[in-house]
């Protein structure tokens, strides 16, 4: 990575948490708005009134030439007191108040309690614990299972939606439980690259970068390639395929980025995928087809980002015959498969659901549960990429 292709004022907060990195995860970078902010916490006694640590301007065409000026910088600080720098500076930028967790990041008069050379757990329980995570399509169904998970293994959560209004009363609920920040709402749509691109930029924002990017947002319409509406074909692969593409090209910036400093920083996109994206699917083809290429994306991007230290891998999980897109009274797969006639001789939306029950040879649906344990993995094992781990209960058998 040669070159810098965005502000200073976004590259800054993941080069900071870059220079922070322990071995597994670095810390929260929360950006300051600006030096009139800072000389106001500083008049009301926020914080002890100090930079800690300057950084010299971002040097726009060379990213090497920053990150060694600003590793220098670094290192030299942290020698010399034995503790993390509270708030840095970069000039001409702004300023950045850094934390063990998101709300001592957000607190500028608040100690950075993590201590320099304790190195973070490499335990499995630990795996995500003090990490920061992002599920796109996260207020609901699958994905909100998703966020829950990483909540309860000790991950900090960015629960991205086009659903604001649930992302936020999911966020609120679980902090109120964890008696502290844990989870952060932010909209988007992931099939509008200028809607991908600002969360992104809040993300760099409030917590300097991120650990785990999960893509899952993803709809679908089930129909007959002879009668199927080509907008209805294509509402599903912008956001099913296009949509990995936009937030894969966003957020490997920023992973990226991260890296520099260390060069030893792995971080995880993974795809919820399907088992559609590893069989075809019966009068499902846009479904299907968007999950497939959503395999392919996963590949040729892992062979891309291997060089900055990203891995890319899909969940390939079966059908999560519990949840929304499958029980939705009214949108469900359900009842879109019983009006379409997928499921030969079904009469009831309970024939259609004991229609796919019987196929899977563990005689379930997938969970929530089930699809975590394939994230762990993924995030644990530092030496996979480029991977689609099926979660589907023995319905689908790779060669």
């Amino acid at each position: 990575m040669s070159n810098f292709e965005a502000e200073g004022c976004f590259v800054s907060p993941a080069l900071i948490r870059g220079l922070t990195f322990d071995g597994e995860k670095g810390l929260f970078v929360h950006s300051l708005e600006n030096q009139e902010k800072q000389r106001t916490q500083e008049k009301q006694g926020k914080h002890e009134g100090k930079t800690d640590l300057v950084l010299p301007p971002v040097t726009q065409d060379d990213a090497e030439a920053t990150v060694k000026a600003w590793k220098t910088a670094y290192d030299a600080y942290v020698s010399t007191s034995g503790t993390y720098p509270k708030i840095v500076e970069v000039s001409g930028t702004g300023f950045y108040s850094l934390g063990s967790g998101y709300d001592e990041a957000a607190d500028a008069s608040s100690p950075v309690s993590s201590r320099v050379g304790h190195l973070s757990s490499v335990q499995r329980a630990d795996v995500v614990r003090g990490k920061i995570g992002l599920v796109t399509g996260g207020a609901q169904g699958f994905g909100e299972g998703m966020v829950r998970g990483l909540v309860e293994l000790g991950a900090f959560v960015y629960i991205a939606d086009l659903n604001l209004a649930g992302a936020q009363a999911l966020s609120d609920s679980l902090n109120a439980a964890a008696g502290r920040t844990v989870s952060a709402a932010l909209p988007v749509n992931v099939s509008d690259e200028d809607s991908v691109e600002a969360m992104m930029h809040e993300v760099l924002a409030r917590t300097g970068g991120l650990d785990v990017f999960i893509s899952n947002a993803g709809v679908l319409r089930a129909g007959s390639v002879k009668t199927m509406a080509f907008r209805d074909f294509t509402f599903v692969t912008n956001i099913d395929y296009a949509g990995f593409f936009l937030c894969s090209k966003h957020a490997s910036r920023v992973l990226a980025w991260q890296n520099l400093p260390s060069c030893a920083y792995y971080t995880d996109i993974i795809a919820i995928s399907s088992k559609s994206g590893l069989e075809g699917s019966n009068k499902n083809g846009a479904y299907a087809g968007a999950k497939f290429g959503t395999i392919g994306l996963v590949q040729s991007f892992a062979l891309e980002l291997a060089a900055d230290n990203i891995k890319v891998n899909a969940v390939c999980p079966g059908n999560f015959l519990d949840g929304p897109l499958w029980s939705d009274p009214e949108k469900g797969l359900f009842v879109q498969y019983l009006r379409t006639g997928k499921v030969p001789g079904a009469k009831t939306v309970d024939d259609v659901r004991r229609s796919y029950e019987t196929k899977v040879p563990l005689g379930r649906g997938c969970r929530t549960d089930d699809v975590m344990k394939a994230i762990a993995y993924i995030v644990e094992q530092k030496y996979e990429t480029g991977q689609a781990v099926p979660v589907t209960g023995g319905q689908v058998m790779l060669n």
